[in-house]
């Protein structure tokens, strides 16, 4: 063997080694801080909550959840990863394309019932983090999700480019100069990570946030999420920023609000567990909001949180039945005091330690729109906040007796609001039948059924007009 030939075959073991290894690094985890850090950034962005099934039915991050949302079931998917049925083959530029475009590895379209929208705003510092944690700190789960099929035409996936190009804004966060490091940092934490603009903003026709009204208040299924901005009576601005901090880390206020429906979760996926710093970030900034007032709040009205007072007939009524018949039970006061007051007290006060929460002094019941308070009798209140359960039975399918009806549910809420709430507001049979079949319909799934039909009427049309041109084309001379 020549010296030459030596070189060149020495030369290339060792370019063989080099890329031995460089992929042999590639393949190694991360720092342990940037998988820690990107744990963080998980419980902040509350991935847990969606892509992951209540109740310990699930394994952390394997998808199946169930969003049900206004066109239809969505399920979140396996974002643990798997490389055959989570995300374990993408790539890091595959990753953040799908967190903040909503563009799957494959190429389908996600629909925003996952948030890019709000996750756009992540920087790449903290995709990066968030993507390490995802490979390297979440176990694998080799399970196939629930898939999503929605009805056509919300079924074409690829529809939701065009959706993109018209409503998502696709850019990173950008601090506010005028504005404090703190309260940039509560921006950063409330719009990228948190995405409360997901639930707490009206949408518009076509289902995307509406322009000039973040944070104004949005309905998400039967539940109300309600206007956070720093308006003093339609919003958090006659809150103390220590009542925000306090009421994000255990999801009640004494006087002020007790955390249900999605709020719970977010509570106890997520705000329960991030630091006290950014707690007091997230506060600093909705303190710090452009204020909106509600139109159904006219000047001069009073927060929610501000109305009502104690009220109780049991004294009068008391022993002038033979007893407790749910059959005896027909007004709403009768209802109320039958179903309600062994916890929330005759009086409507709650319990000395506001375990079961006063029913005056209280968003559920003085707010204009009062659907919390529908839903909160319908699905009832769950949430873990440390070794606390908060628990209140939903009374749409009682195990015990019969489920409350939708007029003895209007009754019992109408008796709620005239004595403990907003006496402005009330509640019919059928506001109570909506929310139980999941909350009004907006437009779009509301025409959904006419879209074939109308589709292939203008097809038909289109197909009639093109014959008849085409006719009389011919009958033309020359």
């Amino acid at each position: 063997m020549t010296l030459h030939s030596l070189i060149r075959r020495t030369a290339s073991s060792l370019g063989l080694a080099m890329l031995l290894v460089h992929a042999a690094m590639a393949q190694q985890a991360p720092p342990a801080e940037l998988i820690d850090k990107g744990r963080q950034l998980a419980i902040a962005a509350d991935c847990m909550a969606c892509h992951t099934l209540p109740a310990g039915k699930g394994k952390p991050f394997a998808g199946g959840y169930s969003i049900e949302s206004p066109l239809g079931t969505i399920y979140a998917t396996n974002i643990t990863p798997s490389k055959t049925a989570g995300i374990g083959d993408y790539s890091e530029a595959e990753f953040a394309r799908a967190l903040r475009q909503g563009v799957r590895r494959d190429g389908a379209r996600l629909y925003p019932a996952m948030p890019y929208t709000s996750y756009t705003q992540l920087s790449d510092a903290d995709t990066s983090a968030l993507y390490a944690y995802f490979m390297h700190g979440v176990a694998p789960v080799d399970t196939e999700a629930a898939q999503t099929a929605l009805p056509f035409p919300f079924n074409l996936r690829f529809s939701m480019a065009v959706w993109n190009l018209l409503f998502l804004d696709d850019r990173r966060f950008e601090p506010d100069a005028s504005k404090s490091a703190e309260w940039n940092r509560g921006a950063y934490l409330a719009g990228a990570l948190g995405h409360c603009s997901a639930c707490h903003t009206p949408r518009n026709a076509l289902m995307a946030e509406q322009g000039g009204q973040a944070l104004a208040g949005g309905m998400v299924g039967p539940w109300l999420a309600p206007n956070i901005t720093s308006d003093a009576v339609s919003g958090i601005g006659g809150w103390s920023e220590a009542e925000l901090v306090q009421y994000l880390r255990t999801g009640r206020v004494e006087g002020k609000a007790q955390a249900a429906g999605g709020m719970a979760e977010a509570v106890e996926n997520s705000l329960q567990h991030l630091p006290e710093a950014d707690l007091q970030a997230i506060a600093v900034y909705l303190k710090g909001t452009v204020p909106i007032r509600d139109k159904a709040d006219a000047e001069g009205a009073k927060p929610a949180h501000a109305w009502g007072a104690a009220w109780s007939s049991e004294a009068t009524k008391r022993g002038t039945a033979p007893f407790n018949n749910p059959q005896r039970l027909t007004t709403g006061e009768q209802l109320y005091n039958g179903y309600c007051a062994s916890c929330h007290q005759a009086s409507g006060a709650g319990s000395r330690n506001q375990a079961y929460p006063s029913l005056f002094h209280n968003t559920a019941t003085g707010l204009a729109n009062p659907a919390n308070l529908v839903a909160a009798i319908l699905y009832g209140v769950d949430r873990k906040v440390g070794d606390t359960h908060v628990l209140m039975p939903r009374f749409d399918a009682l195990s015990y007796v019969d489920p409350l009806t939708d007029g003895q549910i209007a009754a019992i809420a109408n008796h709620v609001l005239v004595r403990y709430g907003n006496s402005a507001a009330a509640v019919s049979e059928g506001d109570v039948a909506v929310a139980r079949a999941g909350g009004a319909k907006p437009l779009l799934a509301q025409a959904q059924p006419f879209m074939l039909p109308a589709m292939i009427a203008g097809l038909v049309l289109v197909i009639v007009l093109l014959s008849v041109w085409l006719r009389r084309r011919r009958r033309l001379p020359g």
